[in-house]
């Protein structure tokens, strides 16, 4: 679990990203949290983005993402959702304790 502290770093990493993953009219598929997973690997840190057309709640939307890919959920704000999961091979960011 991460503490406020992390989270806040995190939320000031993220800021400057731009998502990388969209949820649409199909929700959230065990292909879309693969591919997540994988990008999480690689960036520790990203976005996604919440479409208009989505049926489901964006808040449904974030826990089954970070439960699927494993990750932290950072925070939901509008409709863009921050995820993280440290790298195990790539590891880029150093959070404060």
């Amino acid at each position: 679990m991460l503490t406020g502290k992390q989270k806040r770093f995190l939320r000031a990493e993220a800021h400057h990203l731009n998502p990388i993953f969209q949820v649409g009219k199909g929700g959230v598929n065990d292909n879309m949290i693969k591919q997540i997973e994988e990008a999480l690997e690689g960036r520790e840190l990203l976005k996604v983005s919440i479409l208009q057309n989505c049926d489901e709640d964006k808040d449904e939307v974030a826990d089954r993402l970070s439960r699927g890919a494993r990750a932290e959920l950072v925070q939901v704000i509008g409709n863009t959702i921050v995820l993280y999961k440290e790298s195990r091979e790539n590891k880029q960011i150093k959070l404060p304790n």
